[in-house]
Parts: structure tokens; C-alpha cells; sequence
């Protein structure tokens, strides 16, 4: 994580925090999941034909369960550029954030403007396990976002804050601080 170091020697005078970024599709076409039934029938389940969603991009520290997230209603760089900004104003005066993100369009377009309390890390391309926020997802779809009809754009926007609201810093830190990150952040 040469990121972390360059941040170290760029901003000698703050503390460097690592964070990861990461955005989700959330909407009226469900995610199918696992679910306990009998053997040899089918289980009910709800299914949507409608094609409504909203994405919630979200930043993690895994190291202590903070977090931080908007629910918007595409991906775009004038989005990340959104999200950057009030990321940034949440940030402590001495604190210097580290962000791994992966490889889309909108993270390194010309037209993103990075915050100075921002060093953006982009992570190797096609390896969504090295991002901890997926997990994240996975976590919410299964106990949150599964098996529910969302009757609008409100209806989602409302689902995803809630289920976000949910996580507590300790679920955070357990389903996201892998063993490369806690050396790093050491």
C-alpha cells in the first residue's frame, strides 16, 4: 500500500486514516438469496418486474467501524464529486483520508475533483475481494434488502437508509477488517 506511505511523507503534520469506497445498485429488482425450506418444493418469494433503483455509494474505515454513505440517484463523476465533497467536510482537522476504490470510469475521470484531505488508492483491476465494502453489500442485501417490494423511488431511498442505519461500527469492523488491512493501518 504505497499510498499510505506516500500520504505519510506528503502530510508528515496529519493523521492518515485508510478508507475504502465502494457503490451499490439498490432497487425494485430484488436480489435472490439463500433461503431454508423443505426439500423438494420451490419457496414463495416476492418477485418485482419494475426497473426502479438508486445507488448508495458508502466509504468504510474498517480499522474502526466509521462509516459514511449517500444514497444518489446515478453514477457519474458529478456524483463521486458530490460524495468526495461531503466525505471530506466530515473528516477531523488532522486527519488525512486514504481512499481504496476500485477501477470505474466516474473514480478517474478528468472532471473528479479530489478533495487535499483526500488521497484517492485505486485497487488492482477485476479483484473485488481486496475492496471490504462488497462484503458490506452482500451483508445488507441478505439481511435487509432481500425479499421486499419497494413501491417507488421514496420506497428505496428510504429501504437503503434504513438498512445502512442499521450497521453498527462493531459489524463493520468484523465483516470488513481483513488481516492486509490491520497490517497497513498498524
Amino acid at each position: 500500500m504505497a499510498a499510505v506511505n506516500e500520504a505519510r511523507a506528503a502530510h508528515p503534520d496529519k493523521r492518515i486514516t485508510l478508507w475504502f469506497q465502494d457503490e451499490a445498485r439498490i432497487g425494485q429488482k430484488g436480489r435472490v438469496c439463500h433461503r431454508w425450506w423443505r426439500r423438494g418444493e420451490r419457496p414463495p418469494g416476492l418477485c418485482d418486474r419494475r426497473y426502479t433503483w438508486v445507488h448508495l455509494f458508502a466509504a468504510v474505515r474498517p480499522a474502526s467501524g466509521a462509516r459514511f454513505a449517500l444514497v444518489m440517484p446515478v453514477v457519474s463523476t458529478e456524483a463521486m464529486n458530490v460524495f468526495l465533497a461531503e466525505f471530506s467536510k466530515r473528516l477531523a482537522a488532522d486527519e488525512h483520508a486514504v481512499m481504496g476504490l476500485d477501477q470505474a470510469g466516474w473514480h478517474g475521470s478528468n472532471d473528479l475533483v479530489v478533495p487535499s484531505n483526500v488521497t484517492l488508492m485505486p485497487l488492482p483491476p477485476y479483484s473485488p475481494e481486496l475492496n471490504p465494502v462488497e462484503r458490506l453489500w452482500l451483508y445488507l442485501r441478505e439481511r435487509h434488502l432481500s425479499h421486499r417490494l419497494l413501491d417507488d423511488y421514496d420506497a428505496i431511498v428510504d429501504a437503503c437508509c434504513h438498512a445502512w442505519n442499521q450497521l453498527t461500527p462493531q459489524r463493520i469492523s468484523s465483516l470488513c477488517n481483513y488481516p492486509y488491512i490491520q497490517q497497513v493501518s498498524g
